[in-house]
């Protein structure tokens, strides 16, 4: 797939969740393609730091803020640090989430409103903020949610999940219909089995877990992080101009043959 020359050079691209390792991912893609890049996590800059070595090492121009996306008020006070840094923002990809892994019957109260505060309320908060700067700036932005492939099918060990992210499809759907007038774009990846996260530390464990998921996937094949921020960056290209309310599911077939 080819990028068009230049792009996002100078752009601002806004990353929550941005020290995890799709966030990470996105932050580098975006940034070797010239973007200025607003990362946020819950972490102290201190611990950021030394997870932002590759954004250095590559002369990205870059700036971190610790923000709670659950938080409203902690994520406008982001967006008006980026605004008074940058002058604007251009691209939002809200990243930021948590999976609990425990079925209904195990899953407390407390765990359940966490997950889908982070998960749906934050999105909701930080892309919303976004557009309100695209319209204030007047700003042909772009919103990309990072989505489930999950979103559409019960999963009875990451019920939450599931739930939060089939919301926040209907959450995109809603934004880019709301937002389409001012010329903002609005868009899921709904990506399948991911190398990365959670996923990650648990196929590192036991490979042969790691195995058995690739074998389920009809290309038998993992996700890497680096493949989920190539689409992202794609969606986000002025060509797609008419690309809006979708969902890019990137699975590998998965969907096509399981369930949960």
């Amino acid at each position: 797939m080819n990028m068009e020359s230049n792009s996002f050079k100078d752009k601002v691209v806004l990353v929550s969740g941005g020290l995890g390792d799709i966030g990470q991912a996105v932050a580098l893609e975006f940034g070797k393609q010239g973007a200025r890049i607003a990362i946020s996590d819950i972490v102290d800059e201190e611990t950021a730091s030394h997870k932002l070595g590759a954004m250095d090492d590559l002369g990205i121009t870059y700036r971190y803020d610790q923000a709670d996306v659950s938080n409203g008020s902690a994520v406008n006070e982001w967006i008006l640090k980026v605004e008074e840094a940058w002058g604007q923002m251009d691209i939002a990809i809200v990243n930021a989430a948590k999976v609990t892994l425990k079925n209904l019957q195990e899953i407390t109260d407390q765990e359940w409103e966490k997950e889908i505060q982070v998960n749906l309320n934050g999105a909701f908060f930080m892309a919303n903020a976004a557009c309100k700067s695209f319209v204030k700036h007047e700003i042909e932005g772009n919103i990309v949610f990072l989505g489930s492939w999950a979103a559409h099918a019960a999963h009875i060990n990451i019920p939450a999940y599931t739930v939060s992210k089939a919301a926040l499809r209907m959450l995109c759907k809603t934004m880019a219909l709301t937002y389409a007038e001012n010329g903002i774009r609005v868009n899921e990846i709904a990506p399948g089995y991911v190398n990365a996260g959670l996923s990650k530390a648990v196929w590192e464990q036991d490979p042969s877990l790691a195995q058995e998921a690739s074998a389920r996937v009809p290309v038998r094949k993992l996700i890497e992080a680096d493949e989920v921020a190539k689409q992202v960056s794609w969606l986000c290209l002025p060509s797609n101009r008419h690309t809006t309310g979708s969902t890019l599911l990137m699975d590998g077939g998965l969907s096509l043959i399981r369930t949960k």
